[in-house]
C-alpha cells in the first residue's frame, strides 16, 4: 500500500459522512432509533416493564441467596419472621 491510499484510508476514518444524502440517511435513522426507544418506554403492561421487573426480581433472588450464604441462616429466621 502507497501513501495516497493510506491517506485515503485515513480521511475516510476522521470524516465518514461526506455527501448530503449520507447525512440525511444518519438523521433518518438516528430518528428511527429514538422512535423505537419511546416506543419502548410505555406506561402500562409493556414488553419494557416486563423486562424490567423481571430483571429486579433476579436481583432481590440473588440478594436472598447472599444472605442465607453469608449469616448462615434462613431468610425468614435473618428478617425475623419466624
Amino acid at each position: 500500500m502507497n501513501n495516497s491510499e493510506e491517506n485515503t484510508d485515513l480521511e475516510n476514518i476522521s470524516n465518514p459522512i461526506k455527501t448530503e444524502e449520507e447525512v440525511e440517511k444518519f438523521t433518518e435513522n438516528t430518528n428511527e432509533e429514538t422512535n423505537e426507544v419511546d416506543n419502548k418506554y410505555k406506561f402500562g403492561w409493556s414488553n419494557y416493564s416486563e423486562i424490567t421487573n423481571g430483571r429486579f426480581a433476579m436481583l432481590g433472588f440473588l440478594a436472598i441467596i447472599l444472605i442465607e450464604l453469608i449469616s448462615q441462616k434462613s431468610f425468614l429466621n435473618w428478617a425475623g419472621i419466624f
